[in-house]
């Protein structure tokens, strides 16, 4: 690689894990550098995954949970006990983040449904706070372009934020892109990414739900609220891919050129989720072929399907060999890392803003997903200009469990699937 590239790769690794990771800044020291105050933090979203991000956050020094929010009472309640908040910061309903928001808070840890984060994400750094944000950071569209207007004006307030993408604060993954960087594989050529595996959780319907709370607690089956699972989980992968097409690209960078792909011609479908409502509209898998600016390509493969091949990895092939993108490993836990990475950044007022590479990773697999169903070939401008709104915006704090879910059953109770080479991207 050019030393263009060398010098690319430190700036835009310059975060606090890549700063880490190669002898720089000790962010256990720099964390409390200015102070032992305690940094205040408000959940919205306390799910599986939110409660864990709140445990990471607290594994820092000087760090505590002041408030929860929750679409659901018994959520809100389970995660204040655990996470010992008095009940009277304790909120639930559709427009229960604004009760949290208005909390004395300089931190927001986002874990909702990712259909809500752009919505969340918008009014967190409105209301000043410092944001964490789960992975996908979209779904659709309008989530994309809010996010990135939201990420502008984080900037312009000196607003740090991280996102669950944690691979970008684990060391094995750092010294792996540095490697790609240093020239171990020659020129990259292309990229092959995969998350395959057997399949999530479902929630059986229960008698007294309304079609709204089934479909929020199933909301992995529906693209309003999940994207499908190349948004969920395969982002992950996609993320990496344009990680390293970010970091040997000289004009690229973490922040408002973080690379991405510029079309993408995929396949997909259901072969093992037939027959049931409990699935929504998701498809079981994707095969996907996005093409960058310049040329250069990555492969992707996400799968739910039992009993076949298993594989969740990146790799990278250049003109002198190919390897996996993880490379050496050791370090501290990525999910702790990337709270701690994001509390020095705060301390030390250095720019970290995370929200773009999230929003463009995320977007990578709606794109992807928008291929898949249609069958046709979607370029990334007028995915970005004309692609559909999935997610409730409008009015969306007086939503209930009462209010009309935005995608109906069939007559039979299932939900439409999308047919390539009927469906339209928009």
């Amino acid at each position: 690689m050019s030393e263009t590239n060398r010098r690319n790769f430190l700036k835009v690794s310059g975060l606090a894990a890549g700063a880490v990771a190669m002898g720089g800044l000790s962010v256990s020291r720099s964390a409390h550098a200015n102070g032992d105050e305690k940094i205040k933090a408000v959940l919205i979203g306390c799910g599986g995954r939110g409660r864990g991000a709140a445990n990471d956050f607290l594994q820092n020094e000087n760090t505590v949970v002041v408030a929860v929010a929750d679409a659901f009472e018994g959520n809100a309640k389970g995660a204040a006990d655990a996470l010992k908040v008095p009940q009277e910061a304790c909120f639930w309903g559709f427009d229960a983040y604004r009760k949290a928001l208005a909390v004395d808070c300089d931190y927001v840890i986002l874990a909702t449904p990712p259909g809500f984060r752009p919505i969340h994400f918008k009014a967190a750094i409105e209301a000043g706070k410092h944001v964490f944000m789960e992975k996908p950071c979209c779904v659709d569209a309008p989530g994309f372009n809010m996010l990135i207007e939201a990420a502008k004006l984080a900037d312009e307030k000196g607003l740090k934020v991280g996102v669950g993408l944690q691979r970008h604060h684990q060391e094995s993954y750092i010294n792996g892109t540095r490697d790609i960087v240093d020239g171990k594989y020659g020129d990259v050529l292309y990229t092959r990414v995969y998350w395959n595996g057997g399949g999530v959780w479902v929630r059986g319907r229960q008698p007294e739900w309304s079609e709204m709370e089934y479909q929020m607690r199933n909301w992995y089956y529906f693209n309003w609220l999940c994207g499908d699972n190349i948004c969920e989980q395969h982002v992950h992968n996609l993320d990496i891919g344009n990680w390293v097409m970010t970091v040997t690209d000289p004009n690229a960078n973490m922040f408002e050129k973080y690379a991405h792909p510029v079309e993408v011609n995929a396949m997909g479908g259901r072969e093992v989720r037939k027959g049931s409502p409990n699935y929504g509209e998701i498809y079981d898998h994707h095969f996907c072929e996005f093409t960058y600016a310049d040329g250069r390509k990555m492969f992707s493969q996400c799968r739910h399907q039992p009993n076949t091949w298993n594989q969740v990895s990146e790799a990278a092939h250049g003109s002198k060999g190919w390897g996996s993108v993880s490379g050496r490993g050791g370090g501290r836990g990525p999910y702790q890392q990337e709270h701690t990475d994001l509390i020095a950044a705060i301390k030390t007022g250095e720019r970290f803003n995370e929200a773009y590479l999230g929003a463009y990773s995320s977007m990578t697999a709606v794109v992807g997903r928008m291929a898949s169903y249609s069958g046709q070939v979607v370029r990334w401008d007028d995915a970005v200009k004309n692609g559909p709104a999935l997610m409730i915006y409008e009015n969306h704090d007086q939503l209930t469990m009462a209010s009309e879910a935005p995608v109906k059953p069939l007559e039979n109770g299932e939900y439409a699937i999308a047919v390539p080479g009927q469906w339209k991207p928009w």
